[in-house]
């Protein structure tokens, strides 16, 4: 199954998780929703085992870095709280790609910290206070950010210090029940 496919199934499970929060029955909705949660409870115990087996052979973090770097892997370990690769650390690799945008135009962006699913900026050189900034953004740091870390709840941006600095809020939509974003 490639990726395409695989959000394709993604989208199918949204649905079919609709139809069955919409049953009239409550106790079929109650029935359906606890073969839901028990099969997946069970497949992440057992990807639980399969990682830390996988763990205490993986001289050197390879393994690690071939699983997060499988998208359907990488979002089934963020599912069940697996993930190899700390949050912090793929914040950081997301914005390490926008800095030769931002870097073209004169700017750059320092990560402040990531507490709680909210990721802190500050917006540094030209980028801090340009009109540009919230579409830089909105269009280049905010997507990295969210391939890389879709366990992110929140963005907030600072421009650097100066006379009065700016807060920009960017509301990252929350994970999917399914492993795959769009």
């Amino acid at each position: 199954m490639d990726d395409v496919q695989a959000r394709e199934r993604a989208a199918r499970i949204e649905q079919l998780l609709e139809q069955l929060d919409a049953l009239a029955d409550p106790a079929a909705r109650e029935t359906g929703t606890e073969l839901v949660q028990t099969l997946v409870e069970l497949y992440g115990e057992g990807l639980a085992r399969i990682v830390a087996l996988a763990a205490e052979r993986d001289d050197g973090g390879a393994l690690a870095g071939a699983l997060a770097g499988d998208e359907v892997v990488a979002h089934l370990l963020l599912l069940h709280g697996l993930h190899p690769v700390p949050v912090e650390a793929r914040v950081e690799s997301a914005l390490e790609e926008m800095r030769p945008y931002l870097g073209s135009h004169g700017g750059d962006v320092e990560l402040l910290g990531v507490d709680e699913g909210v990721v802190r900026l500050q917006l540094q050189g030209t980028c801090s206070g340009c009109p540009s900034s919230t579409q830089t953004l909105r269009h280049g740091i905010e997507e990295a950010i969210h391939k890389a870390a879709p366990d992110i709840e929140r963005i907030e941006a600072r421009d650097a210090p100066g006379p009065q600095p700016a807060l920009l809020q960017l509301e990252v939509s929350p994970a999917l029940t399914c492993p795959l974003p769009e």
